[in-house]
């Protein structure tokens, strides 16, 4: 028997609503695609195994999408990542398919993965597989270079509490289910 959250009611009270389909404009949506792969490669360029794996793979591309939202990628000469010309076809497509935003943000909290669908190339695939698993932001070191070491690794005990907190929340709103008493 699955279980329901609390979240479960807000969703499904949300997805009701007589909302208009809102659609961000062309140049809002290339625009947070853009600052998406500075990120990205920015994150790249602190693993130079990353950036090799990915010279191996330069031209590739990757589709990445979710609901409406989608974006491609190509794999520069360089190891890095760029926006991918809207025509072309993708070698590899990711598909997450979780479609509640509810449901993702809970798993991405939890710091799980989300279920994603991979179709096409199972060499890049595998690459692609790779820098998930090893490939992670230090966004301590990167704080400390803009305020200095002490306050930044203050902030990050303070979001590691902030998170840990979150976790324990969500795992026990996650075995609420109604009609039961609360543990």
């Amino acid at each position: 028997m699955a279980t329901q959250t609390p979240f479960s009611f807000l969703e499904s009270f949300v997805e009701k609503l007589p909302l208009p389909k809102f659609a961000p404009p062309a140049w809002a949506v290339n625009e947070a695609q853009r600052r998406i792969v500075l990120l990205l490669n920015h994150v790249l360029m602190q693993e130079s195994e990353a950036m090799a794996r990915l010279v191996r793979q330069r031209d590739r591309i990757m589709l990445v999408q979710w609901r409406s939202f989608y974006f491609k990628l190509i794999a520069t000469p360089a190891g890095l990542l760029d926006l991918a010309d809207e025509q072309a076809k993708p070698d590899l497509v990711l598909t997450v398919t979780d479609e509640s935003p509810l449901a993702l943000a809970q798993a991405v909290f939890k710091g799980e993965k989300p279920a994603v669908r991979i179709e096409g190339d199972v060499q890049l695939a595998a690459e692609v597989s790779w820098l998930t698993e090893h490939v992670r932001w230090d966004m301590e070191e990167d704080l400390a270079r803009i305020i200095g070491d002490v306050p930044a690794h203050t902030l990050s005990q303070m979001a590691h509490t902030l998170r840990t907190s979150l976790q324990e929340f969500l795992a026990k709103a996650a075995a609420f289910a109604p009609g039961k008493p609360a543990k």
